[in-house]
């Protein structure tokens, strides 16, 4: 059984210690590939090296600049990404988005950012990871006024018909740990009401751990336990779940 954690930030500090380990208890369980989206500039050349490593699973690194991380954001950045997408292979552009959540964050920095990493994404026809809190509807008017694109909302929270629109689009909608807490009853509706072929699941390590690993760094590893969660709000089987959500990673990001 082959699982692909669409989206886990193995190359933060968080995991220098046992990175390896963290590795290989993922294969361990059946992850075989994670793709590890950078969220600023000073991290690319760590996150290459890691993706370029004899690992127990396949990493595979896009690049990019988090909405959340605008601060240390320069605007010499975006031509560094351009250099970064035309020397090295990337398999997507992002962690890039736009973080309306927090008040004091610099909208029209972020929109900036956001556009250019959308037009090289256009530019080097690959596809993009987006985060999204509290904009959804700039971003899905950005993305209508670039139709070749497509990619992943990546810790989907938005409403049934902006995910309907995604999908129209061309976009994934991923999800984990958060769908395994009984009270987040909008997002377990939408495991159930959205199409299986438009979703793609993750871990978002370190971050959002699943219900049973509550309070504790999050790793690759527990991406069985969003699978199972899927399966069981839906009535259908692991296996299932399995097969359709790593055929999803496979086609958008051509593995």
């Amino acid at each position: 059984m082959r699982l692909i954690d669409s989206h886990c930030h193995l190359d933060l500090s968080a995991f220098d210690l046992d990175r390896d380990e963290v590795m290989q208890r993922a294969r361990d369980k059946g992850v075989t590939d994670i793709i590890v989206p950078a969220v600023k500039a000073s991290g690319w050349a760590k996150l290459h090296e890691i993706s370029r490593s004899h690992n127990p699973v396949n990493v595979h690194a896009a690049f990019g600049l988090h909405p959340v991380f605008e601060e240390y954001h320069e605007v010499n950045d975006l031509l560094l990404l351009e250099k970064q997408l035309n020397n090295e292979s990337a398999i997507a552009v992002g962690e890039c988005g736009l973080d309306f959540f927090i008040d004091q964050f610099d909208k029209a920095k972020q929109l900036s950012f956001f556009t250019g990493q959308l037009d090289l994404a256009v530019q080097y026809q690959l596809p993009v990871i987006i985060h999204s809190r509290k904009s959804l509807d700039l971003v899905l008017k950005e993305l209508r006024l670039r139709p070749s694109l497509n990619g992943v909302v990546h810790s989907y929270s938005g409403s049934y018909q902006q995910a309907r629109q995604l999908i129209d689009l061309g976009f994934y909608l991923g999800f984990g740990g958060p769908i395994t807490y009984p009270r987040a009853t909008k997002l377990r509706s939408l495991i159930v009401d959205l199409p299986l072929e438009s979703l793609l699941l993750e871990t978002d390590a370190p971050d959002q751990p699943d219900i049973s690993n509550h309070g504790q760094r999050n790793e690759p590893s527990w991406l069985n336990n969003i699978v199972s969660c899927v399966a069981g709000l839906r009535a259908t089987s692991f296996e299932k779940v399995a097969e359709v959500t790593t055929k999803n990673s496979e086609q958008l990001f051509g593995l």
